[in-house]
């Protein structure tokens, strides 16, 4: 039986962490499902999700924590968590606007208080090509319980997005 392993990483940027990362979970027989990493402020960071037969576990997880001498910090959760797909449904959400402290704040808020999920979030900064102000974007995927009503939804990051004086657009926008 596998067990899912969820690593985050930080670590000062250099060239071979991920090959490094990559041949340690190779080396205990795991594999690499899926992961989001990005250099950020001169840093190294992400996310990975990994599977391992159960019997190496905890070889793989003392191997991560020795790669801190290398300078990458791993963090490691066992997950056994397994989501019921067909329970919810993803809708994709964009926004762009101004930048401003407390975009993430709102919208989150807005969406916490009606029991719905974000799967994923990017977000990054960015000057306006005409203006050159600075932009706030960001991309997400909600998981949505079927039958929470959508419009209601709508309506409510509607307004949020008005105070907010930002653009947001909720479902078929395009691949997330």
């Amino acid at each position: 039986m596998s067990v899912s392993l969820i690593l985050t990483l930080i670590g000062e940027d250099k060239p071979g962490l991920v090959g490094m990362l990559s041949q340690t979970v190779a080396d205990h027989d795991g594999n690499w499902l899926e992961s989001r990493m990005s250099r950020m402020a001169g840093r190294f960071a992400g996310i990975l999700r990994a599977s391992v037969p159960e019997a190496k576990v905890d070889a793989l997880v003392e191997a991560l924590g020795s790669l801190e001498s290398q300078g990458l910090r791993v963090a490691i959760e066992v997950s056994t968590h397994s989501d019921v797909e067909s329970e919810f449904r993803r809708i994709p959400l964009e926004l762009i606007g101004a930048d401003r402290p407390g975009i993430i704040r709102e919208i989150s808020q807005a969406l916490a208080s009606r029991h719905i999920n974000v799967d994923e979030l990017l977000t990054e900064c960015s000057s306006a090509p005409m203006s050159g102000e600075i932009l706030f974007i960001a991309k997400a995927s909600l998981r949505i319980p079927h039958g929470a009503p959508v419009d209601e939804l709508a309506d409510a990051l509607e307004e949020i997005a008005d105070d907010l004086m930002v653009e947001l657009t909720l479902g078929d926008t395009g691949e997330f």
